[in-house]
């Protein structure tokens, strides 16, 4: 892992002004000699900037993004905990973390954000941009924001703005995080039982009722309690309590509901969709209650050039991670790939 500092003020869409920011970022491979092989990962709520990890699959060697081939860079998101500026870092008016002061960064931030690490790294253009869910968000406010740098764009379980059903799933999220008393103390461990509650509420927007039933079902008929399912929404949360903290957790729910390619374009997604030039492909997965099918297909009614491709996986939202092999399967043949696609297990 790397980090870029931009040592110049960053202004947000809501006009406060960082002074410096840090960008943490990961790459894989090697930029060839016009450039022209490079491929940008954008992530999703929780990850972090280590795709080769994270999407073991699709991202690796002898796999369809493989670094001897490409120029492979995945950024940490502003606001987040891996790296990047976010609310465990330092305020320099305060020299104090921000915590919960820390300020709403959008879609359109993060991406302005990746816009001053891709200068900084001497990249001109951008052969594939793709992202998953919110890394979706980023890839397609990229494509609006730098028509001419970005030439194909993978989309994955998202959608052109964040939904009603999204933005109440957040919401819900927040309150149970502010529901710990122990949230806006000043420590990096504040509001931990609301993040796993926080957690939870994710989980069954993640999976759904069928993968649920089919891999959470306790065949002991004789059970009162401590039941599969119960233990295993328990593990979920708690395994990201180790991993993450409530305050960035909050912010970055906040980022997703602000997500609107329209905003501040005229107000008509479809509208701003249509202006999208680069050749897209869109892949949903069938079972995915969370972004669902419809939301891939607007894309694709919309996006000039998109090809769409639905996933039958029983999944749900997490299908864009779990089902690596069809995912990469189909994006080599979109790219054209003659190749021998190896497959890691799926994560």
């Amino acid at each position: 892992m790397n980090i870029f500092k931009h040592t110049d003020n960053f202004i947000l869409e809501s006009g406060y002004i960082f002074p410096s920011i840090e960008i943490a970022y990961t790459t894989y491979g090697k930029l060839n000699a016009d450039k022209s092989n490079v491929v940008w990962i954008c992530h999703a709520l929780t990850a972090n900037s280590d795709a080769a990890d994270w999407w073991n699959g699709v991202v690796g060697s002898n796999h369809v993004i493989d670094p001897e081939k490409y120029f492979i860079v995945c950024a940490n998101i502003l606001g987040s905990c891996y790296g990047s500026t976010g609310p465990l870092s330092v305020d320099a008016k305060t020299q104090q973390p921000y915590y919960n002061n820390f300020p709403l960064v959008t879609i359109r931030d993060m991406v302005q954000a990746h816009i001053l690490l891709r200068e900084h790294l001497g990249i001109e253009k951008i052969f594939l941009v793709m992202g998953g869910s919110m890394g979706g968000y980023q890839a397609m406010e990229w494509c609006v924001m730098e028509k001419n740098v970005i030439e194909n764009v993978l989309l994955l379980a998202t959608s052109a703005s964040e939904s009603a059903w999204g933005i109440a799933t957040h919401t819900a999220q927040r309150l149970s995080i502010e529901a710990d008393n122990t949230f806006n103390t000043a420590s990096p461990t504040a509001g931990a039982k609301g993040l796993k509650a926080a957690r939870a509420i994710g989980m069954l927007t993640y999976r759904n009722y069928g993968i649920m039933v089919q891999q959470q079902t306790d065949t002991d008929a004789e059970k009162i309690d401590n039941y599969k399912a119960s233990s295993y929404i328990n593990y979920q949360g708690e395994k990201l309590v180790q991993r993450f903290n409530a305050y960035t957790y909050w912010q970055l729910t906040k980022s997703m509901d602000s997500h609107n390619i329209a905003r501040g374009r005229g107000g008509n997604l479809a509208t701003v969709l249509n202006d999208i030039t680069q050749r897209t492909l869109i892949i949903g997965i069938s079972s995915d209650i969370l972004c669902p099918l419809v939301e891939q297909r607007f894309l694709a009614n919309h996006i000039a050039d998109a090809t769409m491709i639905e996933i039958d996986s029983d999944y749900g939202h997490d299908g864009f991670m779990v089902e690596s092999k069809l995912i990469s399967q189909h994006l080599a043949e979109w790219l054209g790939e003659d190749v021998v696609l190896g497959f890691g297990a799926a994560i």
